[in-house]
């Protein structure tokens, strides 16, 4: 008889004997795991007492040849009671087992812990956790478990607390079985990691797929929600014994699909099989939690025990806190805040608890988001996953795709090589995933040219395998239209279209609204993934998800090309798009232009509306499917300075990004590349610049000028200096092999003292290439190729000064105490902060009202705007400032903040002025493509044209704005310029009586541009005849596509005999923004109605439409 550990009596020796044989003990087994439904497991464990027994034999009086003879079990009773406690809880254990896992067959768990035995002979544990296994098999490719040789624990054998299980406190026993509980949660969830999502049977443990891809993290004191200086981890090992980011607070970002919750899995399964060379091995408890399933859950303790506990009995709320507080290590993940339902909630819930350091407040915490919460304590540390490079992408197609095939691993690669248009797309984990096992297995792998081909390509694969697979006996039937998927596109739209995203559905409620055979095709092809979620009430109901965001969004755009193609729809794309930031959804922008060319026109004409410009260019691809064709676009962008800001969305820094690859692989020029305040280091491996982003610009092979400028980081790590190393530097001159110039620009930039002369190539040394930086005296130097040494470039400091008054306040003290030592400042530039020159006081203004005097020693003054203020330079400021300025050798101003004078008069230009010959160049907007000098001899202006491809200009209501527009227009109207967009915002007037020129507000006219191919005009009224004499002059404009009227009136009705036919002949789309409409109209050329509309048949009333 054993009796139960707490009695203090030693559990019974060898040769004692309960009375109750193996033979009996099996059999009352089968009966009572009948009764409960699992015969399975009253089978194995026959099998296991049969196998127990024989090894028992063998090992006592050798072989046995009687398989039959088995006698009786030492621990009778105690066996009894663990099989009978496998019986019944087994299928408690697959409880929250996603829908689309493998079965577990046999169904297998972990060691349990310590058996509530009663001292009733007749008792039997209730509970799978009463019976201690070894620990589970590790998972080969498939999902498959090889089984190792299994034992009953008994009340003598060590646990893994270090002591024998009856030598256990209570507090102890509850402490085992929570850990053991924990790892047989975390073993379902980390043994079917599914890298494709239509192949079922092919599922892994997650460390035979688990590739690292780039970490990163922000080591700053306190932390901040800037973009600020990243620097990159070894491993995500190094996360918890790297010093620099350790805090009981941190936050991992990443993008969807860029592994945050395999990441979490890889974390789990270390810490179950105590990995060797892992941070987890000294972790005693980790909590990992879906955020996605806290809906109304205020507590987390109770969150705890529904999700990964079962809602066990032996262990409550308050034996968990009391775990956590009491463990020497624990560790709690939040996984997916981003999906977190209740972050939002005004009742303040454990999470938001957690967050502020309120609870756990001494327990490490990591949280995983696309985003940072609103609320962060200031020890938060920032890390986050930068996705797949190429190294990591090699290593996953070895390590999970061709194993040490070459020729396969050479066959993948080349296939991404061809497909240059998915490398952005392949730094996401998740699709480069799918895209390597397409391509392995396809051996007919297509090239594509844009990404909604390759997408479009991937879904029919998804639906063939699932047509072939359909056609064995078993399987789902495939009963569904694989193009008939208009409920799941709306569906789609539905969810990402609003202020708060819809993550998740119920599985009821969506197969009500798609059908049932629709829903299990779509489920059984992977694109759907459903979930168990278990209540507080311990009912559970099944939680729908797409496999990936971007299925969303494939769908999604969808709808939108279909409510867009329909002839009369009433919708505008503000109103479409209100909730659909390009920075959050750019692909279901670029889907949707790809899906329907004249759809995808309307969409990139309201991009550029927004000046998503670089974006543009990229759904421009994907409508044409044709990289030629925005060659044009391309060159134009490049042929002026393409600046990437700290400030930039990761979309638009993104595109830029794909503006410079498409550049380098056609050749085409980058004349200038400016680098504000994101430079974060040059990555000598990979041959890439690495951004304050994380993101990498990879081929900058025709790069001509390179500027890095701004507060990038010193030594310290987070102060505003540049840092580059000797390799770093040689490496990006090496890289950038049309490098003509190259300049650091920063208050402290930290650059090599030198570079040895024998590290120098014979081919950098015959480029000559410019290479100057800043030092933290504001002294420019420039390197001697001759000797690596830099020498002094500049007859004094340069001083930058900002917006901010602080900053202001500071550069007032450095020229008083340049000014009192007769020191020349070699550059003073004035970065957005100018205002006015004050003639009487011969002093500069700042836009703070700071006042800077001190100007006699300045050799070059660079005044810069950035269109955030319209201030005017009169002819007697300008002379007024030339004159204070006796040193002065160059003046520049850039930006279309500032409006110069159109001339200064010869006879009010002193002699001395003329003697100096001063350089004044004015360059209005960069984006104009012209740049203006003065000519002391006459006092005009006299012009350079910088632009290389299409230029856009903006003219607005001032006098001035519109001189110098008139003027720029006509520049480039004579040497041929492509003009893609003419804006004029408040400054039209009307057509002359000829309608060959347009009439501004101030009198100045601009003829007919015949390069000219969008006109837009704001804030301006029409009556019939001026809007027909509008039409005739666009009609004068032989390359014009389109003709915009905003926020103004036009006649609802025109003569459709009145529309020019070069207009009609064309398919110039005429397009109109009532006053305060959403909605726009498009003037159908054939009847002279405007509808709602993007093609060119009329709809059933019009003129309804636009009334109503």
């Amino acid at each position: 008889m054993y009796r139960s550990p707490d009695s203090g009596d030693d559990p019974p020796s060898r040769d004692q004997s309960s009375g109750i044989t193996e033979d009996s003990t099996a059999s009352g087994i089968g009966k009572y795991a009948r009764g409960h439904g699992i015969l399975q497991w009253s089978k194995r464990y026959q099998r296991y007492v049969s196998r127990r027994s024989s090894h028992r034999r063998a090992a006592e009086s050798g072989p046995s040849h009687d398989p039959t003879d088995r006698p009786e079990s030492r621990t009778g009773e105690y066996q009894s009671s663990a099989a009978a406690a496998v019986g019944e809880s087994a299928s408690a254990v697959g409880q929250k087992i996603s829908r689309n896992a493998p079965s577990l067959e046999p169904l297998y768990v972990p060691r349990v812990t310590q058996p509530d035995m009663s001292h009733d002979e007749g008792h039997l544990p209730t509970r799978i956790t009463d019976i201690v296994f070894d620990d589970l098999p590790t998972s080969e490719a498939g999902g498959g478990s090889g089984h190792q040789h299994e034992r009953v624990m008994t009340p003598g054998t060590m646990t893994s607390l270090g002591k024998p299980l009856h030598r256990l406190t209570e507090k102890q026993k509850k402490k085992l079985f929570f850990i053991e509980a924990l790892k047989t949660r975390y073993k379902v969830d980390y043994d079917k990691v599914q890298p494709i999502p239509y192949i079922k049977d092919r599922l892994y443990c997650v460390d035979k797929v688990y590739v690292e891809g780039g970490f990163e993290f922000m080591p700053t004191q306190h932390v901040t929600r800037g973009s600020g200086s990243w620097e990159r981890l070894e491993s995500y090992k190094s996360v918890f014994s790297d010093q620099r980011i350790q805090s009981v607070r941190r936050i991992f970002e990443g993008e969807p699909g860029y592994g945050k919750t395999t990441f979490t899995l890889q974390l789990a399964y270390d810490w179950c099989n105590r990995v060797e060379g892992s941070s987890m091995r000294d972790v005693e408890v980790l909590i990992i939690l879906r955020m996605r399933q806290l809906s109304g859950i205020r507590s987390i303790y109770r969150a705890i025990e529904v999700y990964l506990l079962d809602s066990d009995p032996r262990v409550k709320e308050a034996d968990i806190a009391a775990i956590i507080r009491e463990s020497e290590s624990a560790l709690v993940i939040l996984d997916g805040y981003d999906e977190y339902p209740d972050q939002h909630s005004r009742r303040e819930t454990d999470v938001q608890r957690i967050l502020k350091l309120k609870l756990f407040a001494n327990t490490p915490v990591i949280l995983t988001t696309r985003y940072l919460p609103d609320y962060l304590a200031p020890i938060t540390k920032r890390v986050r996953l930068t996705g797949f490079d190429e190294i990591a992408r090699d290593e996953y197609i070895r390590k999970a795709v061709v194993g040490e095939d070459k020729i396969a691993l050479s066959f993948v690669k080349a296939k991404l090589k061809e497909n240059p248009v998915l490398e952005d797309l392949c730094q996401i984990p998740l699709v480069f995933v799918m895209f390597a096992h397409i391509a392995h297995e396809d051996k007919d792998f297509q090239n594509f040219k844009s990404v909604t081909e390759f997408f479009r390509y991937m879904i029919r694969c998804f639906h063939h395998h699932m047509r072939n697979k359909s056609k064995g006996s078993n399987t789902v039937r495939y009963r569904i239209d694989e193009n008939d998927h208009a409920a799941l596109d709306e569906l789609a739209f539905l969810a990402i279209s609003q202020n708060n995203q819809q993550i998740t559905w119920s599985r009821g409620g969506m197969c009500k609204q798609l059908g049932h055979d629709f829903y299990e095709t779509y489920l059984a092809l992977g694109i759907f993934v459903e979930e168990e979620v278990v209540s507080f009430n311990s009912a559970s109901e099944v939680e729908v998800r797409f496999y990936h965001k971007l299925f969303c969004e494939w769908y999604a755009a969808h709808h939108i090309v279909r409510i867009l193609s329909q002839p009369g729809h009433d919708i505008s794309l503000d109103r479409l798009f209100r909730h659909m930031k390009p920075e959050d959804l750019q692909y279901v922008y670029r889907f949707a232009c790809g899906l329907n060319p004249d759809v995808g026109s309307s969409i990139i004409q309201y991009l550029a509306r927004l000046h998503e410009g670089r974006f543009t260019v990229l759904c421009m691809l994907e409508r044409s499917g044709d990289v030629k064709d925005i060659l044009d676009d391309v060159r134009g962008m490049c042929s002026q300075t393409v600046t990437i800001k700290e400030g930039h969305n990761r979309l638009l820094q993104r595109s830029t990004a794909q503006v410079l690859d498409i550049a380098a692989r056609h050749g085409i020029p980058v004349s200038r590349l400016h680098l504000h305040r994101c430079f974060s280091m040059f990555d000598v491996t990979k041959a890439c610049i690495v951004l304050k982003s994380g993101l990498r610009l990879t081929n900058l092979e025709t790069v001509e000028v390179l500027r890095v400028e701004g507060h990038i980081r010193d030594t310290a790590g987070d102060s505003n200096g540049i840092r580059v190393t000797r390799e770093e530097l040689l490496g990006l001159l090496q890289t950038c092999r049309t490098l003509t110039k190259l300049r650091f620009e920063g208050r402290e930039s930290l650059l090599p003292p030198s570079i040895p002369a024998e590290l120098i190539s014979p081919t950098l040394k015959t480029r000559n290439i410019m290479v100057s930086y800043e030092d933290g005296r504001g002294m420019i130097h420039q390197l001697n190729w001759d000797d690596g040494q830099w020498q002094n470039a500049t007859d004094g400091p340069t001083l930058r000064i900002l917006q901010e008054e602080q900053d202001q306040q500071w550069a007032l003290e450095e020229l008083a105490r340049l000014s009192t030592d007769g020191t020349p400042v070699s550059c003073l530039h004035l970065d957005q902060c100018f205002s006015n020159f004050n003639v009487t006081n011969k002093c500069i203004v700042f836009t703070s009202g700071l006042r800077v005097t001190n100007l006699v020693t300045v050799n070059v003054l660079r005044v810069e705007g950035d269109n955030t203020g319209d201030f005017e330079v009169t002819r007697e400021e300008l002379l007024g400032l030339l004159q204070t300025c006796l040193t002065l050798k160059e003046i520049r101003f850039e930006g279309p903040d500032y409006l110069l004078p159109l001339s200064v008069p010869a006879e009010l230009i002193p002699p001395t002025l003329k003697a100096r010959n001063t350089k004044v160049s004015y360059e209005r907007d960069s984006d104009h493509g012209v740049v203006h000098q003065l000519n002391w001899d006459d006092g005009q202006w006299q012009h350079q044209i910088t632009a290389r491809g299409p230029v856009e200009v903006r003219i607005n209501e001032q006098k001035r704005d519109q001189q110098w527009g008139e003027k720029e227009l006509a520049i480039l109207s004579t040497a041929g310029v492509s003009i893609f967009m003419l804006v004029l915002v408040g400054a039209f007037s009307n057509i002359t009586g000829d309608t060959q020129s347009i009439v501004l507000t101030s009198g100045c006219t601009i003829p007919v541009l015949q390069t000219l191919r969008v006109l837009e005009i704001w804030f301006t009224d029409f009556d019939l005849d001026a809007f027909l004499m509008m039409l005739a002059y666009a009609k004068e404009c032989t390359e014009i596509t389109g003709l915009i009227f905003f926020e103004g009136d036009v006649p609802v009705k025109v003569d459709p005999l009145m529309i020019p036919l070069p207009l009609k002949q064309r398919r110039v789309e005429v397009k109109w923004w009532p006053p305060g409409s959403m909605r726009s109209y498009y003037l159908n050329v054939d009847t002279g109605i405007w509808n709602v509309r993007d093609e060119g048949k009329s709809g059933e009333d019009g003129t309804a439409n636009i009334r109503e």
